[in-house]
């Protein structure tokens, strides 16, 4: 197997920059600019109507068969334009806090399935990045397995073992690059005609996907993904990654073991072959969340023609071109989020949400905790009360000025990755209750620790901004005093209990800061400011008691 440590620097990119640095040496003409916007067009309008209206009636007594005619249009839109908008789509189809429902499932079905170029324009590729294709490989079937947006796929020998070679299409960085220029000079335009709450959202999901793009465009890169991904989980018995042919892999080709399998959403050959369809959906979870909450990188596009199955039950997993990376803070918060969740505790997941960036500081607090709250007794398997719902959603309409949710660009391949991953359990119907699975995942990877080590780390800093707050009261309490002193001495006692009505208020209000991450001082900070109350009320109750002549 490949350490990612052992790689050579031609794979890693050394030999000439990244794909991701290509700058457009000729921008489109405008004539392409007006096509492309005006087969868009009707998508844009109809997309703008029907999300207000699905917004508005949150989604219920809608006509979803107008949604599902429109988004079909879409779909044919997106495929006849090519490539980019195919992966766009595709890109569209996992995010649900910009499209409504039925546009999700019917985009979900744009496979990124595109008839392939004929051998003729390929060959001269793979011999210009490897060298005569006779002289290198045993034997090599010009008929291609498949075609997909970026590239396509043929089946080979090559030193006694069979090899798939994936080849870029002819001239797709051109078509790309071209293809990004016009997005670009269009998104101005397109977020005009929706929703505003919706430009963050759209921009972010643009970047994330002109960088992922350009990545997956460079087949060295995707080598290093599947050998680092590959390194990472060498100790799961229950999942095999093809091995790269380092030496017969460029920046156009890469050449690695061929292992066939079932498809993930093959129901009638896995029951078949005797797979436990359930513990198979389990096993899948725990290996995508393992990537994402265990390790820096993960395989960000399982779709169904991603991940077959052995007849033992083991689950192979292909291509590598896009991978999500996370740094170690944001990897701890989402850990933290998720026990949060399976701890039922609403609160310190709002928290968690914020530090996200997901959720802006100053939403309604009461309302997403109480929607947390909902979900939460969803995923642990009780039923919801309808009528708290109704009453949810309409404080949530008269309160929520706008929709609190965004989605910052470093969460976008994850948000990508948990949709796709959701979606082949909603294909098999099994019983599977995700917050058991989650709570498995944290148990067995040891991620309880660090996640109980983080929220110490958050509960100490929310506890001292609390007191840096109540010590920021001082200097304004010393001017008011000052600016008293000319009424005499003969209200230093009033003072003196306002001065430590003020401490106990301070303490007490940093105490409850504190009260849902560490209960211990806080109750200990009540009891001290209730103290200090209740000194201060003694002292100037004796004070007052006593003779005026003394």
């Amino acid at each position: 197997m490949e350490n990612p440590a052992q790689i050579p620097e031609r794979i890693r990119g050394g030999e000439s920059k990244k794909i991701s640095a290509i700058t457009f040496k000729k921008s489109p003409s405008k004539i392409q600019v007006v096509k492309v916007v005006l087969k868009l067009l009707p998508f844009v309008i109809n997309f703008r109507k029907d999300r207000r209206e699905w917004v508005k009636r949150e989604g219920k007594n809608v006509n979803e068969k107008k949604y599902r005619r429109h988004a079909e249009r879409a779909l044919r839109t997106f495929i006849e334009l090519g490539p980019s908008y195919i992966k766009l789509g595709q890109w569209l189809s996992t995010r649900a806090d910009i499209l409504p429902q039925p546009y999700l499932e019917v985009l979900a079905t744009l496979q990124d399935d595109v008839p392939p170029a004929p051998f003729s324009k390929t060959r001269p590729i793979i011999e210009h990045e490897l060298g005569e294709i006779e002289k290198i490989f045993g034997t090599f079937d010009t008929r291609a397995l498949f075609g997909a947006s970026l590239g396509q796929v043929y089946l080979a020998t090559y030193d006694g073992q069979q090899v798939i070679v994936k080849v870029s299409r002819p001239e797709i960085e051109k078509i790309i690059e071209n293809d990004i220029a016009i997005l670009k000079s269009i998104l101005p335009i397109a977020t005009r005609f929706i929703d505003p709450n919706l430009r963050f959202s759209a921009e972010a999901m643009l970047s994330q996907f002109i960088e992922t793009v350009h990545e997956e465009m460079d087949y060295r890169i995707e080598a290093n993904n599947l050998s680092t991904i590959k390194h990472n989980l060498k100790g799961d018995r229950m999942v095999i990654i093809p091995n790269v042919i380092l030496e017969r892999t460029t920046q156009h080709v890469i050449t690695m073991q061929y292992i066939p399998g079932i498809k993930i959403t093959d129901i009638a050959s896995l029951d078949r072959a005797g797979i436990d369809r359930e513990k198979l959906v389990i096993r899948v979870h725990h290996i995508f969340f393992k990537m994402l909450l265990q390790h820096s990188i993960f395989h960000a596009d399982p779709h169904p023609g991603n991940i077959s199955v052995t007849k033992a039950g083991e689950i192979i997993l292909y291509d590598f071109g896009m991978v999500g990376r996370l740094e170690n803070q944001t990897r701890l918060k989402l850990i933290r989020l998720y026990l949060s969740l399976v701890e039922k505790d609403p609160p310190r997941a709002v928290n968690v949400l914020i530090e996200l960036g997901t959720l802006e500081p100053s939403v309604n607090r009461y309302v997403v905790e109480k929607a947390l709250e909902l979900s939460i007794q969803s995923l642990h398997g009780k039923e919801v009360d309808r009528m708290e719902v109704r009453a949810l959603m309409d404080l949530a309409n008269k309160t929520l000025s706008k929709f609190p949710f965004r989605l910052p660009k470093n969460l976008a391949l994850y948000m990508r990755m948990t949709s796709i991953v959701e979606g082949i359990y909603q294909h098999h119907h099994v019983n599977l209750q995700f917050v058991k699975v989650l709570s498995q995942i944290l148990e067995q990877e040891g991620l309880i620790r660090d996640a109980y080590i983080e929220e110490v780390k958050d509960s100490i800093k929310r506890f001292a901004k609390g007191i840096e707050q109540s010590v920021e009261l001082a200097p304004m309490l010393k001017l008011y005093l000052d600016t008293q002193q000319i009424y005499g001495n003969k209200r230093e006692t009033s003072y003196n209990f306002l001065a430590a009505s003020v401490f106990a208020s301070a303490l007490f209000l940093g105490s409850a800061l504190v009260l849902p991450h560490t209960p211990a001082i806080a109750y200990g900070g009540f009891i001290a400011s209730t103290a200090a109350f209740g000194i201060a009320l003694a002292a100037i109750l004796k004070k007052d008691d006593t003779p005026r002549g003394s």
